[in-house]
């Protein structure tokens, strides 16, 4: 898997079926993160529609590698994947450490703050996981150049994009 259309495709039939808690087909979340990393080139597209691969199916970092995954995407998509009994913070924290990884999820954050999206949630879902991710952005936007931040911001959610002028 060299291109990003055979990634775009895999993770097509890796999620499907899936959908998102607003009940969107979950590929279309991937799509939106990856499209925030175009701008990076092709293995960050590729990372962003692979993200919540590892996570949400029963695909390994291993059978990416066997497949033709990019060592470099897999070992993205690994850092931004949560790790049992390890806190979100915790996770923040140590996604932080990888630059790719933080724009990874700095576009997943994005897309999942996304106003259109929040506003299908239920207010007591909406609040906690607006919080959950302003808290997120804290760590992630300091441990990101502010430019890279305000592209991806610019393509997958520009209401954020008051919030980073404000920091």
């Amino acid at each position: 898997m060299r291109t990003v259309e055979e990634a775009d495709n895999f993770a097509a039939e890796a999620h499907a079926g899936q959908v998102d808690r607003i009940g969107v087909p979950y590929i279309e979340h991937v799509r939106a993160v990856a499209a925030g990393l175009a701008p990076f080139g092709p293995e960050l597209v590729m990372a962003g529609l692979l993200h919540d691969v590892i996570e949400d199916t029963d695909w390994t970092a291993e059978r990416l590698v066997a497949v033709g995954v990019p060592a470099h995407v897999v070992s993205v998509v690994e850092t931004v994947t949560n790790q049992p009994g390890v806190p979100y913070g915790e996770k923040i924290k140590r996604i932080t450490g990888n630059r790719d990884a933080t724009l990874v999820k700095i576009a997943d954050n994005a897309h999942n703050s996304h106003p259109d999206r929040a506003a299908r949630l239920p207010a007591e879902q909406r609040d906690r996981l607006a919080a959950k991710y302003r808290q997120a952005r804290d760590t992630l936007w300091v441990a990101a150049d502010s430019k890279h931040i305000e592209v991806v911001l610019s393509i997958v959610n520009p209401s954020l994009l008051a919030e980073l002028c404000e920091r």
